[in-house]
């Protein structure tokens, strides 16, 4: 748009220049014309004294000359030895003025003989005037005669400035029409691209399935390959997630015969099988879990509301730490979602508070917000006994227990950690208000 913009107001204004330059040379023609035509008058009916070679001049050349500084002007000179112009009889209408010459006219004659010269000068009443001059030889006079004629070109020059007006005016007004023109038809013409790019972010952010508006005829290869697109990828995460189902069972058969085994036959190679066993079974859940967040983030096509999810683990734990009087404060607005899938954002959301319901005392404040058009910050606070810093960034290791009291395997955070990446988000480690652990999640987030 801006490149024809551009290219259309430089053409209009360089055609608007030549228009204007063009009729300036055309009125100056036709001026120049006219003095032609009464050197040509001089020429033809002056007449030479033949004792004296004095020059008369015709008694009628112009009516217009016949009155004083009336803007039309004549005069017959003759060259001096000087390289100067005397003049020798000249119109009424210059009545005590000489017409103005170049300094270099009488060179010029001796250049090239018989070639007029036009130029511009000043008149009697310092106004602009076109004069033009011709040198000639009349019968019974030895030396050359130099004819000289000038009209006042104010006329001319307000002729121009009048076309100059009116045809700015016109370019303005065809420029303001091409402007308009040029932005209505890229708007028209791009408006199934934008359309296409807003049903293509509509699927992107799960609003969506597949694009489904009815597109002009160059844009339906484009529709129809993105669609193509889609579908084949839903169809390679399906079948990650199959890939992910098979392995699961392939795994946890034995791993489960394996314990079943150990604990119908006690003793000390029992309790290693037993142990070992146990940890293959926890490292193969976190990474099946693993595995399933990263094909579904692929998708990337559900989006799962944050209050629901909140609402729903906050009466779960809550029953469940009822012992400990476990208070859980929550709050998310009802069209936050999460760009993912459910069971994700619950693994995510319930590790964490899990997490701060164990190690707090009586007290975990849940806070879910967008941080912008995409991304969402879920920060969940204790009041127990927190985590010094130089212990945060181990406690994301996969299997790292700060305290060997406690109970579980050490793979909580380290999944909540992983799952969040596994998105395209983050998770951070903090000192809390309250006087414990704050974690804070960034996430996805879909548009309501």
């Amino acid at each position: 748009m801006l490149l024809a913009l551009g290219w259309s107001l430089a053409a209009l204004v360089i055609v608007a220049v030549v228009l204007a330059f063009l009729f300036q040379q055309a009125a100056i023609r036709r001026v120049d014309q006219g003095l032609h035509e009464l050197i040509d008058n001089l020429v033809r009916y002056s007449t030479v004294d033949a004792t004296t070679q004095d020059v008369f001049a015709p008694p009628l050349t112009d009516e217009r000359a016949l009155a004083a500084y009336s803007g039309r002007y004549w005069e017959i000179a003759e060259p001096t030895a000087d390289g100067q112009v005397r003049p020798i009889v000249r119109s009424y209408s210059l009545f005590d003025a000489v017409l103005k010459t170049p300094p270099d006219l009488v060179a010029h004659f001796k250049a090239a003989p018989g070639k007029s010269v036009a130029y511009d000068t000043r008149g009697p009443l310092n106004e602009p005037l076109r004069a033009r001059a011709q040198q000639n030889w009349l019968p019974g006079r030895p030396t050359p005669v130099i004819f000289l004629a000038a009209e006042d070109r104010t006329a001319v020059d307000r002729d121009v400035r009048g076309f100059v007006v009116a045809t700015a005016v016109a370019f303005l007004l065809l420029g303001g029409g091409l402007i308009a023109a040029i932005v209505v038809q890229v708007r028209v013409g791009l408006r199934p691209l934008f359309e296409l790019r807003r049903e293509v972010a509509s699927v992107r952010r799960g609003k969506a399935e597949r694009l489904a508006h009815a597109y002009p005829v160059e844009l339906i290869p484009l529709a129809e390959e993105l669609n193509a697109l889609v579908a084949h990828n839903q169809e390679v995460v399906e079948r990650q997630r199959t890939h992910v189902g098979n392995l699961a069972h392939a795994l946890k058969t034995p791993i489960s015969v394996m314990l079943t085994e150990a604990g119908q036959r006690p003793g000390p190679l029992a309790e290693v099988v037993s142990r070992q066993a146990e940890t293959m079974r926890q490292q193969v859940d976190h990474h099946l879990r693993r595995a399933r967040a990263a094909a579904r983030a692929q998708g990337q096509g559900e989006r799962t509301s944050v209050a629901e999810i909140l609402d729903e683990l906050a009466r779960t734990l809550e029953r469940i730490f009822r012992d400990k009087g476990m208070e859980i404060d929550w709050d998310a607005a009802d069209d936050l979602y999460f760009l993912g899938e459910r069971q994700d954002l619950l693994e995510i959301a319930g590790n964490a508070m899990e997490n701060a319901c164990k190690w707090g005392r009586a007290r975990v404040r849940v806070r879910a917000e967008p941080t912008g058009e995409e991304r969402l910050r879920l920060t969940i606070e204790d009041d127990g006994p927190g985590l010094p810093e130089e212990g945060r960034e181990a406690v994301l290791r996969r299997g790292a227990r700060l305290d060997e009291s406690a109970p579980g395997s050490g793979l909580g955070l380290s999944i909540l950690h992983e799952l969040a990446r596994a998105y395209g988000g983050d998770l951070k480690l903090d000192t809390s208000l309250l006087g414990g652990l704050r974690l804070e999640v960034v996430l996805p987030r879909a548009e309501a």
